[in-house]
């Protein structure tokens, strides 16, 4: 065999290896993260719910609805606005049910993004 073979074939290998080490334990967080138990519990519910099919966070995921990563802050929309939607839904947003300590800790979670958005696209 030629070496351009043995080289292409190791890469080859150790791109499949490092991929399939990406794709089931590479995305696992070994520490917790800087922030609130409640706001831990926001981003699970959050990844749970498969929010970002509908919505983004810091202009990454779906167009369906609005973009939250200043949803907090906005002085028009704010914390009540984002606990009202989030605990009953409304035409387009369905109503998941969630109990109140589940809202709690989504809205807690989006503060935590909304502080965290470094004047994002407003």
């Amino acid at each position: 065999m030629s070496k351009k073979i043995i080289v292409i074939a190791i890469l080859f290998v150790s791109y499949a290896a490092y991929s399939a080490w990406v794709y089931t334990k590479g995305t696992e967080l070994t520490a917790p993260l800087n922030y609130a138990e409640q706001q831990q519990k926001g981003k699970q519910l959050w990844q749970k719910s498969n929010c970002i099919a509908c919505h983004q966070l810091y202009g990454l995921g779906g167009f369906i609805g609005p973009d939250l990563t200043h949803v907090v802050s906005d002085k028009t929309k704010g914390r009540r606005l984002a606990y009202a939607l989030i605990k009953s839904g409304n035409n387009v947003m369905p109503n998941f049910q969630f109990k109140d300590e589940e809202v709690n800790c989504l809205v807690s979670y989006l503060s935590y993004v909304d502080s965290t958005r470094n004047n994002y696209a407003r």
